[in-house]
């Protein structure tokens, strides 16, 4: 297991390599000008110049890549045009409370979806079946800012229930309570279509294990539903891990909606207002940062795996 590990942390080097390549020069080609943007259209060219000299922004983009990924590995990701900070002070609470939501949201997405898809994973065709089928292509097809804007309306505005935003009560001083009872709306409205996938793909791998010789092999040795039960989750368990890390990864970095509708400061919303001001070394930082989550999510979820079947460990 540890030579497997390691394996698969040496694969991941090229792998990263890779995304700041796609990194830099995705956010190096996105459309206007950062100079124009921190000095307005009507700026003096004296003006322009130093600005555009001080950023690097002159020189070939190759030149600016090595400059960028050699600061990078040292751990300097550069200063904010925008609000003139290191990129790793605004970064990392953004980050964290990023990680909460996320955190909050794949509980209910593994609880919910493991639920939903046992629930019809026995009798296809039964009542329950069909509501699971039902409750996971609502959950699936109903649009993430629609959600939230109805959370927001029922529960927020209407019954007074959950507050529509924010981390914190300034009244309160920000008590695990206070932080809990802000988080349950952005959380409910950020799980929904994972949840809905989840129980999908979980509920078909755990009905198609009870439907096959190795369930049938159980039951025949005198094991009782339980039991047999327990075994087929085992078997279906890869599907969820599969299906979970890529809702994980989806969270991390698919939850700009949400915290902008929910005025949570994460690093969707960071990432967004970063957009907006054309903040460079914002943009690239912010989404190296995603893409580095969503590769350390494959290892740990491949690990799993591993841990889980051990044939895959000389799968690499």
């Amino acid at each position: 297991m540890r030579w497997y590990l390691l394996r698969r942390l040496l694969l991941a080097v090229p792998t990263l390599f890779g995304v700041t390549v796609v990194v830099f020069a995705a956010v190096a080609l996105v459309p206007g000008d950062p100079v124009a943007a921190l000095l307005g259209p009507g700026a003096p060219a004296e003006a322009r110049e130093r600005l555009t000299e001080r950023l690097g922004l002159g020189e070939p983009l190759p030149v600016r890549y090595g400059h960028w990924l050699g600061h990078a590995l040292q751990g300097d990701l550069g200063v904010s045009i925008s609000s003139q900070r290191p990129v790793g002070e605004l970064l990392l609470p953004a980050l964290g409370q990023s990680l909460l939501l996320a955190g909050a949201a794949f509980a209910l997405v593994l609880t919910g979806g493991v639920l939903l898809g046992a629930l019809g994973a026995g009798r296809p065709e039964g009542p329950g079946a069909r509501l699971s089928r039902a409750l996971g292509t609502l959950a699936v097809s109903a649009p993430q800012y629609a959600v939230a804007l109805l959370l927001i309306a029922v529960f927020a505005v209407e019954l007074r229930w959950f507050p529509a935003g924010g981390t914190q009560d300034l009244f309160a001083g920000g008590t695990l309570a206070d932080r809990l009872h802000h988080l349950v709306l952005p959380a409910v409205a950020a799980a929904l279509v994972p949840l809905g996938l989840t129980a999908r793909v979980f509920g078909a791998a755990l009905g198609a294990t009870l439907r096959s010789d190795f369930a049938d092999g159980l039951r025949a040795r005198g094991l009782g539903r339980t039991a047999v039960l327990r075994h087929c989750v085992h078997n279906a368990a890869p599907a969820l891990l599969t299906i979970g890390g890529l809702q994980l990864a989806y969270l991390l970095e698919g939850v700009v909606f949400v915290e902008t509708l929910f005025a949570w400061p994460g690093l969707g919303r960071l990432l967004y207002d970063a957009l907006a001001a054309r903040d460079l070394p914002l943009i690239q930082a912010g989404v190296l940062l995603v893409a580095v989550a969503f590769v350390g999510v494959n290892i740990l979820v491949d690990t799993a795996h591993a841990l889980i079947d051990p044939r895959l460990r000389g799968a690499l």
